[in-house]
């Protein structure tokens, strides 16, 4: 359905005594709601087409639709329309037009060519015919020939040849009308303006406007869609600040008309928002908030546009009033901007989530490339426009967000867990399994409650004959087999195991076969990061108010290292405003945690690439920015002597052994004193290194205690599921001795 754009005009206002024919193109998808716009600009006889919106009009049309429009990209005025069917009749067709009429031979022009036929073959020759049946008509007047101009010309022709037509028209706009002047630097894949505009008016802005609501933008980039949503709540003509237009070098030119045009359209833009109507847009990336205050300030719309740095996952509603008319808009980053498409699905799940959870009762509109990505939102959508912007395909997707638009996947609460009386009897070992983790779990309730943990491991081989562990993620389990000893027969350890699988489904209320179930032996170098399966199934758990993707099935490892908890949540309690480096970053969960901590930047390097990625995907679901996190795909030490930049805190957690094919051997206990060198030299004078390694064997060098300030808080990042098994990993704080 067309809607009011909120053009009103005084009656009896001078019009030409002609009407001229115009055609406005625009981008593919914004046609219908230009027809409309034009309209209300004063326009009749309209009609929609391929290339955009033909229509009649007065002169002082022309000037409106230059000035007002929103979603127009040019305004051309027909000059002349020929049946051709050669090189010949396409010149003398061009050199039958009165073009002294139009510009003088002290005006540049430049002629742009559309189309081809079979004896116009490319642009530039038509262009060529063109031009040249211009000149000689003047020639033929008696006239000075004009000259070409290719860059800034006083008058711009604009020739179409199709279907054995050639049509001429004047481009009366100069350059496109979706550059308004604000935006010199919009960042990766913006929306165009005119875009951005038609994206507001099928999501209902100017009656959100007239309601006196609320507009957000969660992920605003440069603030495109912010800054066209303040021109509409202003009614402030979109080209007010403009300071050339094509009209200016046609000698049909009305300079009174346009000037009383022109005071009417400064005299009607506000300097606040309506009453109750507020602009604001958040995004997790600081370039991307300098930005959009930066685009904003050359219009002086600071103190309406309201910007801040905020991640996705910080988002909520606002609560300083009421609000009953709220409007969520935002085009998503995607693509390039993301690189990864499963990042970009963790992103639109995260952003789904948002909405469903913190905005009930709002209207929401999502830009997407893909319909892959508005389906990841999880919530049905009512309404879909397709739209391009350049030549990228994308569409809007309109949603009502009550209790019954309900994510698709959404995920129950963690419930208690708690003893199961269905099914069989249980055997001796495994109901001494069963008791055993119940008495764990009673042991840590009041932790996971107080400390709000939902990922932990509640057996670790505590019954020595059962050598398995066995982790809560969230709602699910995994049960990782210790391989037994030589001394127990495979028979006797499969029996066990099977005891503990039988208690786990028992006491955590599952299938068995919904239990991830792994075997863990000693692992060299990387063989514990190697893929062991191809399920491509992660689960959203939450740590510290972060959300983490894990992996219960493809690796022995999923991506969460449990008994690093304490220490992530240090760094992120102690990382606000600081520059934080993550040294073997792996998934990239360390680095998470300092972002949601609020550092100043990061960065996370790993040779991994599948774990660079895993950690993108960690920051998607999270909505918080690559280019303020930034991931490294490179070998540590390599990266260490190369970069020179300098942090507050680094974690640095290698493994015990790597044997990469993409970087030398390495050995934790043999190398660890150069790494920790190297390490250091990119520490702040101020800063600390938090140096951690789960090899039990462990002896840190002597000559890097005298070096260094070295403390050893094993014991204060041992986190209470893990009281068993100290040994799990070793962790030190390094910094550098203060000088007196």
């Amino acid at each position: 359905m067309a809607k009011d754009f909120g053009f009103y005009f005084r009656v009896g206002e001078p019009h030409a005594v002609t009407d001229f024919r115009y055609l406005a193109t625009c981008p593919v998808g914004v046609g219908s709601l230009l027809a409309v716009e034009l309209k209300q600009l004063g326009a009749s006889d309209i009609r929609e087409t391929p290339a955009g919106v033909e229509c009649e009009g007065a002169l002082s049309f022309a000037y409106r639709a230059c000035l007002w429009s929103r979603l127009a990209n040019r305004l051309l005025v027909r000059i002349s329309e020929s049946v051709v069917d050669s090189t010949d009749t396409v010149y003398r067709a061009v050199k039958a037009v009165d073009w002294p009429s139009h510009f003088t031979s002290k005006s540049g022009f430049a002629v742009e060519f559309r189309g081809q036929t079979s004896y116009i073959k490319n642009t530039h020759f038509g262009a060529l015919k063109i031009k040249d049946g211009i000149v000689d008509r003047f020639r033929e007047d008696g006239l000075l020939r004009p000259s070409v101009s290719k860059s800034n010309p006083d008058i711009r022709i604009v020739a179409q040849l199709s279907k054995g037509r050639l049509t001429l028209s004047i481009d009366l706009s100069g350059e496109s009308l979706h550059r308004r002047g604000y935006r010199l630097d919009g960042g990766k894949a913006p929306l165009k303006e005119n875009v951005a505009a038609a994206v507001l008016y099928r999501c209902g802005w100017s009656d959100t406007v007239s309601n006196g609501g609320v507009l957000i933008d969660p992920m605003c980039g440069s603030g495109t869609l912010l800054i066209e949503a303040a021109l509409i709540a202003l009614d402030r003509a979109p080209s007010l600040e403009r300071k050339y237009f094509g009209f200016f070098g046609w000698s049909q030119h009305n300079e009174a008309q346009w000037r009383a045009i022109l005071a009417d359209a400064r005299s009607r833009a506000l300097t606040q928002l309506p009453e109750g109507v507020e602009i604001r847009g958040y995004d997790g990336d600081l370039s991307a908030i300098k930005r959009a205050e930066e685009n904003a300030s050359r219009l002086d719309l600071n103190q309406v546009v309201r910007v801040r740095r905020k991640p996705l996952a910080d988002v909520v509603k606002p609560s300083h009033r009421p609000i009953a008319n709220g409007l969520i808009v935002t085009n998503p980053p995607w693509g390039e901007r993301l690189g990864t498409k499963e990042s970009a699905t963790q992103l639109y799940r995260a952003l789904g989530e948002k909405l469903h959870d913190c905005f009930q009762g709002w209207s929401v509109g999502v830009v997407a490339s893909e319909p892959t990505h508005a389906r990841n939102i999880g919530l049905r959508s009512h309404k879909q426009y397709a739209l391009k912007s350049g030549p990228l395909d994308i569409a809007v997707y309109l949603f009502e967000l009550d209790q019954s638009n309900r994510l698709s996947d959404r995920v129950a609460a963690q419930a208690d867990l708690s003893e199961s009386n269905v099914g069989k009897p249980l055997s001796d070992g495994a109901q001494m399994v069963a008791n055993r983790l119940k008495k764990n779990h009673k042991r840590l309730s009041a932790w996971l409650r107080d400390e709000q943990v939902s990922c932990y491991r509640l057996y670790d081989a505590d019954m020595p004959e059962y050598a398995a562990a066995i982790d809560i993620y969230g709602d699910e389990v995994q049960v990782a087999e210790y391989a037994a000893p030589k001394s127990v027969d495979t028979d006797s350890a499969e029996r066990r195991f099977e005891e503990v699988i039988s208690a786990v489904a028992r006491y955590c209320d599952k299938s068995p076969d919904k239990i991830a179930v792994k075997q863990r032996k000693r692992q060299r170098g990387l063989s514990q990061y190697e893929r062991i399966g191809q399920t491509r199934e992660k689960l959203v758990v939450v740590e510290h108010g972060a959300k983490l993707l894990v992996n219960l099935h493809d690796y022995l490892d999923t991506g969460l290292f449990l008994d690093h908890r304490p220490l992530r949540q240090l760094i992120q309690k102690t990382v606000s405003g600081k520059r934080f480096l993550n040294l073997f970053s792996y998934t990239g969960v360390a680095s998470v945690q300092a972002a949601v901590g609020g550092a100043r930047y990061s960065t996370s390097v790993d040779l991994s690439n599948t774990y660079i990625n895993w950690y993108r995907e960690n920051l998607a679901v999270n909505g918080l920015s690559e280019a303020q996190h930034r991931a490294v795909r490179e070998d540590v030490l390599t990266w260490l002597e190369g970069d020179e930049q300098i942090y507050d805190i680094i974690l640095l957690d290698p493994p015990t052994f790597s044997n990469s094919k993409r970087s030398e051997d390495f050995d934790v206990q043999t190398d660890h004193k150069r790494l920790i060198e190297l390490t250091m030299n990119r520490l702040d004078q101020q800063g600390v290194l938090y140096f951690s390694n789960n090899n039990r064997r462990f002896v840190l060098d002597d000559a890097l205690t005298s070096k260094f300030n070295i403390e050893d808080i094993t014991a204060r990042t041992i986190p209470p599921d893990f009281a068993r098994s100290p040994k799990i990993h070793r962790c030190w704080a390094i910094r550098h001795h203060r000088s007196n």
